[in-house]
Formats: C-alpha cells, sequence, structure tokens
C-alpha cells in the first residue's frame, strides 16, 4: 500500500488512495498512526481523484471516521497538486461539503494553501450540542467539567468546536487534563475538539487545540477557524486575525455574513510503502 506523509503546521496526516484502504479501516488506521510501530499521524487521508477535484474521507488516529479537518484539506489539496492530478485551484469534496482551495507552489515540497471553509454553523442543534430546546447560539456557556466550572462557546466548520477562553496560553497540564474532559462530556453527543483561547490583541489570537479522536495536536484549520468565530461572536476580534498555533500561525478572515477564509501552509514530508 502506498502513502504519502504531509503536514499543515504539525498537524500531520497519511494520504492514501481510497481504493487501498481496507473495508475494516478502523483497526488499520490505528496501526499505521502509532508513532512507535506505526508511520506516525494525527489521521489517514482517504482521497478519490475526480478531476478537476479531489474526494476527501478522514480517519483520526483512533480509528474513527469524522467530518472535516481543514489542515487535511489543505495538505491532499497540496499533495494532489503537486502530483498534477488537479488544477491550483479545485475543490476537495469532504462529507461536510465541498471546500475550495487554491494551492500555491513554494518548493519541491512546500506549499501555501488558501481555503474557503464555508459559513461556521451556530445553531446548538447544528454542532451539535445537546441542548432542549436549542439555542441559536451557545456563548459563554457555563460548562461543569473535571470539579470546575468552564465558560464555553460553541461553533461548527462542519465538525464540532469548543473554545475556551483563557487570560494566557495554558499549560501542558490544564490542556491535558481538561481537553478529554471536555471531549467526551455529555453535551456533545458526536464528542467535540476543544480549543484553549488566548486573545492576544484583537488581530491575533494565540490557541493551544485537543483534538476529538487525536488528542493534543500542534495546530487545526478548522479549530482555528471555530476560536476565531467565537472570539468574533463574544465581540474579542476583528475580521481579520493571525491565529497562533503550537506549530505555527494561519491567517483566517470572515467578512460579516460570508464564508472564514483560511491560508496556511503544507509540507509534503515523504513517500512510502506500508507494509503490514
Amino acid at each position: 500500500m502506498r502513502f504519502a506523509k504531509a503536514h499543515g503546521l504539525g498537524n500531520d496526516f497519511l494520504i492514501v488512495a481510497d481504493a487501498d484502504v481496507p473495508a475494516d479501516f478502523g483497526p488499520w488506521a490505528r496501526r499505521i498512526c502509532d508513532r512507535h510501530k506505526g508511520v506516525g499521524a494525527d489521521g489517514v487521508l482517504r482521497y478519490t481523484v475526480e478531476a478537476p477535484n479531489v474526494r476527501m474521507r478522514l480517519i483520526n488516529a483512533d480509528g474513527g471516521e469524522v467530518e472535516l479537518s481543514g489542515n487535511g484539506v489543505r495538505c491532499l489539496a497540496a499533495y494532489v497538486h503537486g502530483r498534477t492530478w488537479v488544477p491550483a485551484a479545485h475543490t476537495v469534496l469532504t462529507p461536510s461539503g465541498p471546500r475550495p482551495v487554491v494551492v500555491h507552489s513554494e518548493g519541491p515540497s512546500s506549499y501555501r494553501v488558501e481555503t474557503d471553509l464555508g459559513a461556521p454553523l451556530l445553531r446548538s442543534d447544528q454542532i451539535p450540542a445537546a441542548f432542549d430546546p436549542a439555542r441559536d447560539r451557545v456563548v459563554d456557556h457555563p460548562l461543569s467539567v473535571g470539579g470546575e466550572t468552564v465558560l464555553v462557546t460553541l461553533t461548527s466548520m462542519g465538525n464540532p468546536h469548543c473554545s475556551a477562553f483563557f487570560d494566557a496560553p495554558v499549560a501542558d497540564s490544564l490542556l491535558l487534563r481538561l481537553g478529554p474532559l471536555i471531549e467526551n462530556h455529555p453535551l456533545f453527543p458526536k464528542r467535540v475538539n476543544v480549543e484553549f483561547v488566548t486573545v492576544i490583541r484583537r488581530a491575533e489570537l494565540r490557541v493551544r487545540f485537543w483534538e476529538r479522536g487525536v488528542g493534543y495536536t500542534q495546530a487545526s484549520g478548522t479549530g482555528s477557524a471555530g476560536a476565531f468565530v467565537a472570539a468574533t461572536l463574544k465581540g474579542l476580534c476583528d475580521e481579520r486575525v493571525r491565529v497562533r498555533c503550537d506549530g505555527g500561525i494561519l491567517e483566517c478572515d470572515w467578512p460579516a455574513g460570508g464564508s472564514v477564509r483560511q491560508t496556511g501552509p503544507v509540507e509534503v514530508v515523504c513517500e512510502g510503502e506500508w507494509l503490514l
């Protein structure tokens, strides 16, 4: 089985043709994503080229299939364009809908990719979050978790996000303690991605991530967008920001009533053959 590996700001993926993915993909994904006994990655991008576009499905490192990854969209877009299978401007077709991209080559294996992530979903039943009745927006909701109360703002970028705001970037100990508790909180029937957000200035956010089905990760494309939308709902930022992740910077903008647009780097690291 042939694979490629790519990352966006340290959020890394294995790229495998859909036809090569086994029917019982969960155990296989856990093996190949294992960082000690496999290749190592946050997830697997399974693809089918449907020129001039490409179709994507995402399997997380825990073996579960999820809707979308912003960094994954960029990684796959860069990879298939670099192989000249699709033009620079094309669309990545995801379970959450089409995500148009423009790929800019910056070297033999380095790219910069612009992505239209679509309009955020804000109703609690779209995220989903188990409020009865449903709420139009969930901003600063007091969530009881781990013996304390955390104010959270919920969004969806085609996948569920929960943003909590802190005065300073959180330490590993807090992220590793609260991340899995919030991910698996009963409020979230499909679990949730968690963003720990600090507003540096109105044009810059500092965000750390606990990703559903992955754990700690150095960056998240949809997580950065979710944090940005949450900060906008709270009136804390401008319509164009830099999101500083542990792995680097993503640029985001959200014109009023429009789509969230995001630009960031991709590196295609290697290609190889999986033997197991």
